[in-house]
Order: structure tokens, then sequence, then C-alpha cells
């Protein structure tokens, strides 16, 4: 059984906490994919949950996978290369694809190192928040390894291709300053008001329609990878869905009303 990840419910709020803080809360581990898996199926049939925060527990975010694990030639990490491919996509790669295929909106609350695979996992959110204690690296050539994890793919669409090269090719460590500016993180606070930041922000998204805020999610993502009219086409037939809804009948006349809308999820 993983030791990973602890699952909190807040009303309309979800926290995810990684715990293994002695490691850094590093992953690899067996179960580890298992475990992020059944979390994020959780909240997905979870209705009542709009928005979902992640963080890790004590000093870190999480370091990535575990380097002494790599060196020694254990879990995932162990047997001859289509064993640990193997590792990869059946552990590792699981709770990657869990976490992105989450349909609420979910927010990294940063509270210390993201590193390697960390980093990647903080790239997974759609919002991330920094603390000044953070940290941001994706330092896979450092240990004589290639990004193993899909990074490749996500960051360059978050901060671009020449600035995604740069940290890959260097394995350079940058501070939440530079992340910042760079666009990987969206605010730089205190650590100590971290996780008050980011239940503000939740509570303001799960404010929102919840089907209108996942459908949202879909089509942010969507658009990443497809060509403008198929957007336009995606959003047509989504909006149709949407004008049926009573949380729209709701928008509108809280909007005429002027007043703060109450949205059931009807």
């Amino acid at each position: 059984m993983s030791d990973l990840i602890k699952l909190e419910k807040e009303g309309t709020i979800a926290v995810l906490t990684l715990t293994r803080p002695d490691a850094m809360n590093a992953l690899g581990e067996e179960g580890d994919g298992e475990a992020v898996a059944a979390v994020c199926a959780e909240l997905v049939a979870d209705r009542t949950i709009r928005a979902a925060i992640l963080t890790g527990e004590g000093r870190a975010f999480s370091a990535g996978g575990n380097v002494k694990a790599m060196l020694a030639g254990e879990g995932n990490f162990a047997g001859n290369p289509a064993m640990v491919r193997e590792g990869y996509r059946g552990n590792i790669h699981k709770a990657l694809r869990a976490l992105y295929a989450l349909d609420i909106p979910l927010i990294a609350a940063v509270n210390g190192p993201a590193i390697g695979l960390g980093c990647d996992l903080a790239c997974l959110a759609d919002i991330r928040l920094a603390s000044t204690r953070s940290s941001f690296g994706v330092t896979f050539l450092k240990v004589g390894i290639i990004p193993g994890d899909g990074g490749t793919w996500i960051l360059p669409r978050i901060i671009g291709m020449s600035r995604a090269a740069e940290l890959f090719y260097t394995g350079r460590v940058i501070k939440p300053e530079q992340a910042m500016e760079w666009g990987l993180v969206s605010r730089v606070v205190e650590p100590e008001v971290l996780m008050d930041e980011a239940r503000s922000l939740a509570t303001e998204i799960a404010a929102q329609p919840p089907y209108q805020l996942r459908a949202t999610k879909t089509l942010l993502r969507q658009g990443q990878s497809i060509s403008y009219d198929t957007a336009l086409e995606m959003a047509a037939s989504t909006q149709g869905l949407m004008h049926h809804t009573q949380d729209h009948k709701e928008g509108a006349r809280a909007v005429l009303e002027r007043r703060a809308a109450k949205f059931t999820g009807e």
C-alpha cells in the first residue's frame, strides 16, 4: 500500500497532499500510480467537488523520482530495459495520466522544491502558486537520464520552447521569482500564507457553475492541440448544452438583478 498521497475534502474543495516528507515527497515506489489514480477517480466521481489543491508535506513539494532507488536499480528502476519501461508506464505514468485527466480545476500550492518529476507534477496543475521557499528544475540530465515523465510535452506549452529547452539542457534550478517572470507560476507568496491563498483561489473557482467549470477546463486542454475551427465547433456544441441548464438561467438572472449567483449544478 502506497503512503504517497492523502485526500481531504473541505466542502466543495479537495486538498491532495503528498505525504512522504522524509524523502522530500519522492515518487516511484510500488503502488504510487495506483494511489494517485484512485484519489483522482474519487474526485472525478464526486460531483460535489469543484476545485482541488495539490501540495506537499514538509519542506518539499516533490523532489521527483527516488535517486537512491535509481542508483540501486530497485522498484521502478529494477530489471532489464523492458521492465524499467513497464515500471514507468504502469506506475509513475499512471499517476501523471490520472492528474492530467482530472476534470476539475487543479491548483498546485508549491511549498518547496519541485524538481524533475516534481516539476512535472506541478505543471499538470491548471494554476501554480509558489512559496518563497520553492524552486523549480528539470534536472534529469544531471543524473544521466532523459525527461521521462512528459515534461518535454507540457513545460514548453507553459513557458515556451526556448526557456523550456534552457532548463532541460542545463539542469538549472530557478527561484520562484524567475518562475513567475517566465509564467511558470501565477503568484509568489510567503510560506505561512500559501495554503490560505490556495484555498481562497479554490473557493473563488468553486463558486462557478460546476458543469460549465469542468467543460471550460476540457476546452482549455483540448485547445492546446486542435485547430481553431475544431475549437469553435467544440465550443458551439458544448454551449448548446449549457444554455439548457438551470445554472445558466440563474447566472443570467443574477447579472440582471445585480446579485451574486448561486449555482447548484443543475
